[in-house]
């Protein structure tokens, strides 16, 4: 009698172990503490106020700045993009920063009230091109890859958009000037980072590229980072802003 008891328990008891740990489990996943997902839920309200208020993209160190203590940005920024995913406005990551935008799919609502801009040249956009895959380029660099001379006017001209921007200094003779693309750039063309550049099957398949291309000829790869400076590039200085005309020149009092 005592043999079958002990039979009849043990079963019941490998049975039953496994449900419990079930029951935890799950209790964990849907139970996880209130207060934080109330403390989350308020974060993103926050973060999508400061996205939505600004003008520019908001950079993650922006938002980290703003937002409470401890908060996980990324995930809250995660949610957030969630849901606005299948909303007329869209979130959308510039860089390393986050903006709303009108749904790829309803740009075409906006089209009546885009103000017609100045169309570039085709030079502008040659070089614009080779910056975006080259860069840090000189000018130099950019003449010797069109094999003719660039204007300073063309370059002025993609300064002026702001899609371009000078970088640094080139550690050889002379110093020239690196050039770089701007988070500006990214917006407006729709990249998250630099590196979501075309490659060249959907350059050829745009048909921006012959299919009759060199067999040597291949499209650079973008940095990770277009932000920082590279091991031959010096930053520049006040100085140099001032030889360029980017920076009001000191005014020294005798």
């Amino acid at each position: 009698m005592s043999e079958r008891a002990n039979a009849s328990v043990v079963p019941f008891k490998v049975e039953d172990e496994p449900e419990q740990e079930l029951f935890s489990e799950d209790a964990a996943e849907q139970a996880r503490n209130p207060a934080e997902r109330l403390h989350m839920a308020q974060a993103v309200r926050m973060a999508e106020a400061i996205v939505f208020a600004s003008a520019e993209p908001v950079s993650e160190k922006q938002l980290t700045a703003r937002l409470p203590d401890g908060i996980n940005v990324a995930a809250a920024m995660a949610e957030l993009q969630q849901i606005y995913a299948r909303r007329g406005v869209n979130l959308v990551r510039v860089g390393d920063a986050w903006a709303f935008r009108t749904a790829g799919d309803l740009a075409f609502l906006m089209s009546r009230d885009t103000v017609q801009q100045r169309k570039l040249s085709r030079a502008a956009l040659e070089v614009l091109a080779i910056i975006a895959y080259h860069q840090p380029v000189t000018r130099a660099e950019i003449e010797d890859i069109r094999g003719v001379e660039t204007s300073k006017g063309t370059l002025d001209t993609l300064l002026e958009t702001e899609w371009v921007r000078m970088r640094g200094r080139r550690k050889t003779p002379g110093r020239p000037v690196t050039y770089g693309t701007t988070e500006t750039f990214l917006d407006h063309f729709a990249l998250e980072e630099i590196r979501d550049l075309p490659g060249m099957e959907e350059l050829k398949g745009a048909g921006l590229l012959s299919g009759r291309m060199p067999s040597n000829f291949s499209i650079p790869l973008p940095p990770a980072d277009p932000d920082a400076l590279t091991e031959d590039e010096d930053p520049l200085t006040d100085i140099d802003l001032e030889e360029l005309g980017l920076l009001t020149p000191r005014v020294t009092e005798d």
